[in-house]
């Protein structure tokens, strides 16, 4: 076991939590593995613990994984040993909660391991999921979307402000911002990020699209079309363009050249701009008449006999 004493360093985030470097493992092959230390196990200790003593993480923010990786990597532990230590925290005797490392212990699993090395740490509800969360962002190749909703768990969980968390995932608050801008597009379309059929980019320029139907009209072009970023961007502008000239197109309609004339005769009565906006073809609408200070809405009011 001297091999226990060979240190490597933790990601930033996660290593800020438990305030302890990571240590690798020797060689652990089911004959190889050592007895089981007793269940009653201190707090930052190292142990071989049953994997059947260890349940899966409720805070677990990855829900894919990829089966052919998992393969890859139980092929691996089956002739090098698991490396990397999971890390627990003990629930009750003989039973432990996994904190992080799911991966890794379905792959044990699959290689036939029946015990592994575990760290057990001593963490509440909280604490597991903001060491869930953080483990993952910075050490898994999570989608998007499951970033996204594990940031918007760590705000809504762990009670923490957007400027708190990029500074827990080690992330500026722009990029923490686009994450979650992404939960704001329609279900097809996080589908597609989460499967990796639309990429970040693709993501980012549908975020600036106000109307739904506009971003699914722009999704179906990406998707069918396979358009670069850059085009699908392109594709965005025009489409904000052709808005703006309709909406446009549609004030200056309303603008009929009586309705014009009562605007400016208005906007000569009162010494300011007057906006008369006409709604309906019925002749509904309202008359802004804007003022600049308490004294120019007294002198306003005055015309108007107020």
């Amino acid at each position: 076991m001297a091999a226990l004493q060979r240190k490597t360093g933790l990601g930033k985030g996660l290593g800020a939590l438990l305030q302890q470097d990571d240590i690798g493992i020797a060689k652990n092959t089911p004959a190889e593995v050592p007895a089981a230390k007793p269940s009653t196990s201190p707090a930052g200790s190292i142990n071989f613990i049953k994997v059947d003593q260890i349940s899966i993480n409720p805070f677990q923010p990855r829900t894919d994984f990829d089966e052919q990786a998992l393969r890859e990597l139980s092929e691996s532990i089956e002739v090098q040993g698991l490396i990397q230590p999971i890390t627990v925290r003990q629930v009750a005797k003989n039973e432990y909660q996994l904190i992080s490392g799911e991966r890794r212990l379905r792959a044990s699993k699959l290689a036939g391991i029946t015990e592994i090395p575990a760290y057990v740490r001593t963490a509440n509800d909280q604490q597991m999921l903001e060491m869930a969360l953080i483990e993952n962002i910075q050490r898994e190749n999570l989608n998007a979307i499951e970033i996204a909703l594990s940031f918007q768990r760590m705000i809504e969980e762990c009670s923490l402000k957007q400027e708190e968390l990029g500074d827990r995932v080690s992330k500026n608050r722009s990029t923490v911002t686009n994450y979650l801008r992404l939960l704001k597009l329609p279900p097809v379309i996080q589908a597609a990020i989460r499967d990796g059929d639309l990429t970040m980019g693709h993501a980012r320029a549908l975020i600036n699209v106000g109307e739904v139907d506009k971003q699914l009209y722009i999704f179906k072009e990406i998707v069918e079309k396979g358009l670069s970023v850059r085009t699908a961007e392109q594709l965005v502008r025009e489409v904000q363009q052709a808005k703006d000239k309709k909406q446009k197109g549609k004030k200056e309609k309303a603008l009929t050249f009586q309705y014009q004339k009562i605007e400016d005769d208005l906007a000569s009565k009162f010494a300011t701009r007057v906006k008369l906006n006409v709604k309906s073809t019925k002749g509904k609408g309202a008359i802004e008449i804007p003022f600049d200070s308490e004294d120019d809405l007294s002198r306003i009011l005055e015309l108007l006999d107020w």
